[in-house]
This record gives structure tokens, C-alpha cells and sequence, in this order.
């Protein structure tokens, strides 16, 4: 682990001038302090004060100053910015003046979870997949749903037109220090997908909210927009954000016993039941936006009934077939707009409680569930996701492990901010209507 002085020192040999204090909100949207290089003793004490009634789910303004911690262990300097002005960033923690640890910061809640697993013996490790799309700009620098490619799943240049922009967002990745393990065209027409290693749960996390700007800001420079939006384009594929997650206690994968059926520990089958039994409440988290809803459709490989197999991915969970330390569990629903922090916290959390309760998962489905009719999924006990985010919160709003996990702050503030969403998209005219409508009625 890195020391303050540790930070102090790579500041001074990488010529550092600026410092990026970064954050999220409740929402997932990635927040930044700038200070310059002298001010950087003050962040890592957590003495760096900033108006928390201005960031989404924070404050209200009569309570509003707030103080930034960072974390020596997130120390990376910008590749882009290493020509003129070299910037360093920091990923924070949000406290309370007092010096407390804040209710409504996203990666203090994802750390309380992770200590609770750490209280059973187990360290979360996560793998995420997250795919986006590439845009074309227009005249003005304003991004398009125009794709810059006609490619198709694994396709290579010259049909797969950002291959470019996405090997020059792989070397910036690996010059921060990510193990980045894969990187391809997606299904759909300027969709794509770069997979790195699975990490502790926090790290991950963190590494997420890097990935998601360093694709923006490497997209920009090739004159590209890039997407994290779920379902940007009618009539393809949308974006998911697969998390593969395991247990681990000891060093060795809990989810793997060699004696047991399918070579799945009673803890993997146990995790597997909560992440079952909780998805509908959990939704709302790993699925966030009113777009989300739109990708869970049947047809375009995204998750919409609540199953399990080890062979096919139509179903919620998938178990991959490598085993050892290599065993885990394929969530398959969340999307890439998500909360990283929010989402592998809920999840977690869910698995916890499947073990705490010795929860027995269903039996897996091994046949293409979209392919069944609704009587043989009745029959196989298989049951759907929420179809829409009023859906998705409604259980969300109910569920007592979900208040447990997020903690009355950010489940009232998340609430409130996305019924607010859902109700600006009710009352708006969209191009569809007007299409639609406009020249018959």
C-alpha cells in the first residue's frame, strides 16, 4: 500500500503541475477537484474542504461543506496530459467536517460492504465487461448516433473503423497500470468491449470510473464520441456491463470445490441464490436510467428473465466453465451507466445474505430461454426482470436489504432523483410521437 509520502514523492519525480481530486455522485457521474501540486499534502490529510450541496445527492446547502480524502493507492498521472501541463489524479473519499466517514459517499458504502464480507472471511473480486459505442461529431463537436462502422462482432479493420481510437484507449490504460486482458468489436455497428483483470472490489470500482474517462477522452481526441448510454440506437444491441464476481478467503476461490456438483462450493450456490432472490430489488441500481429498460428487451443477447445456467447466456447469471481460482459468477444484467460503487455494493450484499441464509438457488435452465413459451418458463419457475425503471424502483423502494446496504441517504436521494428522471420523460415529446402521430391525427 501507498504511503502519503510515497504520493509526495512520485509528484515531485513526475513533474507534477495539477492534481485531480476525483469522485462520484449517488448517480455514478464521475466529479473532480482541481488543485495545484502544493496543494496536495492537504487532500491526502483530508482537509480539503469543497460545497457538497452542489454535487447530485450530497447535501442540502444548510449542510453543505464537506471535506475530500484521498486515497495514495489511486496515484495516476494523465498520459494526455504529460506534454504541457502533467496532471496526477487521486480518487477520494467524501467525509463529514467532523472527519467521519460521509453516508452518501458511493465508495464509502461500496468499503462498509466490503467490510462486512470481511467479517465472513471473504475478499469480493470482480471482473467487469464493459462495452460502449462510438460516435461520429458533427461540424460542430456535438456527438451524433452516427457510427463510424458497419463492423460486427470480433470484426477487424478496415470494416471495424475504431480500431484506432480503441488501441490507442488500451495503451493509455496500460500506461495507468491496468491489466488489460481483451478488446473487440461488439454486435453492434460502432460497439465496443476492452475487458480487464478482476480486482478487489474497491479497486475495481475505481478502475471503472478511470475507464469510463480515459475511453471519453481518448474517443475525443480521434474525433469520436464515446457512450456509456445503454441502448443508444433502436433496433441493436445495447451496451451491458457483465460483472463477474467471486469470493475469495485465504488466497483460494471459495466459489470452487472440486468434490461438489459442477464443482461449485455450497458458497458459490449460496451467493448465487441471493444475487437471485434480491435482483428485482437491486435493479434500480445496476440498471439506473429509463434507456436501461429499452436494453433489457428480448433479441439483442441482453438478460430478461431471472435464471441461472453454465451453458447459455440468455439467462440472468451465467457460471463460465473455468473452474480453480478462475470460478465465478456472470451477472449479466447491469449496464455500463450504473454506479459501480453502488452496483458491486448491492450485489455483494445480496450474495452475503444468500450465505447468511443458506438460500438454495433454482435449478439451472440450460435451454435458450428466449426461445420458450410462457408456459414452460411458468413451468421452469423462471421469472422476468423489472421491464421499466417505475417497475425497478418500486421494488427498490422496498426493499429492507437495499436500505441496509446504500443506508437511508442515498436510497432517499436516489429516489428522488430518478422519479424526478422519470417524470421530465413522461411529460416530454419525443421524435417518435411526432413521427408517429403528427400528420395523421
Amino acid at each position: 500500500m501507498a504511503s502519503s509520502f510515497d504520493v509526495l514523492q512520485r509528484v515531485k519525480e513526475d513533474n507534477i503541475r495539477f492534481v485531480r481530486l476525483q469522485f462520484t455522485d449517488i448517480l455514478g457521474v464521475n466529479k473532480n477537484v482541481a488543485i495545484s501540486a502544493d496543494e496536495i499534502e492537504q487532500a491526502l490529510e483530508g482537509q480539503l474542504m469543497f460545497d457538497g450541496s452542489s454535487i447530485e445527492g450530497f447535501a442540502r446547502i444548510e449542510e453543505s461543506d464537506m471535506l475530500l480524502k484521498a486515497d495514495p493507492d489511486t496515484y495516476a498521472v494523465f498520459p494526455w496530459t504529460k506534454d504541457k501541463a502533467p496532471t496526477a489524479r487521486l480518487i477520494c473519499d467524501i467525509l463529514n467536517t467532523d472527519g467521519t466517514p460521509f453516508s452518501g459517499c458511493p465508495r464509502g458504502t461500496l468499503k462498509r460492504a466490503v467490510a462486512e464480507a470481511e467479517a465472513l472471511g471473504y475478499t469480493m473480486q470482480v471482473g467487469p465487461e464493459a462495452e460502449f459505442f462510438l460516435f461520429k461529431r458533427d461540424a460542430e463537436g456535438r456527438p451524433t448516433t452516427i457510427t463510424n462502422d458497419r463492423g460486427g462482432y470480433f470484426d477487424l479493420s478496415p470494416i471495424d473503423r475504431g480500431e484506432d481510437a480503441r488501441r490507442d484507449i488500451v495503451l493509455t490504460l496500460e500506461e495507468m497500470s491496468f491489466h488489460v486482458e481483451a478488446s473487440h468489436h461488439e454486435c453492434a455497428p460502432g460497439q465496443h468491449e476492452i475487458d480487464f483483470r478482476y480486482a478487489p472490489a474497491v479497486t475495481t470500482a475505481d478502475n471503472v470510473t478511470t475507464f469510463k474517462l480515459v475511453v471519453r477522452t481518448i474517443a475525443m481526441q480521434h474525433n469520436l464520441h464515446a457512450t456509456f448510454m445503454p441502448k443508444p440506437l433502436f433496433g441493436e444491441a445495447g451496451s451491458g456491463m457483465h460483472i463477474n464476481q467471486s469470493l475469495f478467503m485465504n488466497g483460494t476461490n471459495a466459489f470452487y470445490d472440486p468434490t461438489a456438483p459442477r464443482q461449485l462450493s455450497s458458497v458459490a450456490m449460496q451467493y448465487l441464490a441471493g444475487l437471485i432472490k434480491y435482483v428485482r430489488e437491486y435493479t434500480a441500481i445496476t440498471n439506473p436510467l429509463v434507456n436501461s429498460y429499452k436494453r433489457l428487451v428480448p433479441g439483442y443477447e441482453a438478460p430478461v428473465y431471472i435464471a441461472w445456467s453454465e451453458r447459455n447466456r440468455s439467462p440472468l447469471i451465467r457460471v463460465p466453465a473455468r473452474r480453480g481460482n478462475a470460478t465465478r459468477l456472470e451477472l449479466r444484467s447491469p449496464d455500463p451507466s450504473c454506479n459501480p460503487y453502488l452496483a458491486f455494493a448491492v450485489a455483494l450484499r445480496a450474495g452475503l445474505q444468500g450465505i447468511k441464509d443458506g438460500l438454495v438457488p433454482p435449478a439451472p435452465v440450460e435451454r435458450n430461454i428466449y426461445d420458450m413459451c410462457e408456459g414452460d418458463r411458468r413451468s421452469a419457475g423462471v421469472e422476468g426482470l423489472p421491464s421499466s425503471l417505475p417497475e425497478a424502483l418500486q421494488y427498490f423502494s422496498q426493499s429492507q436489504l437495499m436500505r441496509d446496504t446504500l443506508g437511508e441517504h442515498i436510497v432517499e436521494r436516489y429516489l428522488a432523483a430518478k422519479k424526478e428522471e422519470q417524470h421530465l420523460y413522461e411529460k416530454t415529446v419525443h421524435p417518435w410521437e411526432l413521427e408517429r402521430y403528427l400528420s395523421i391525427f
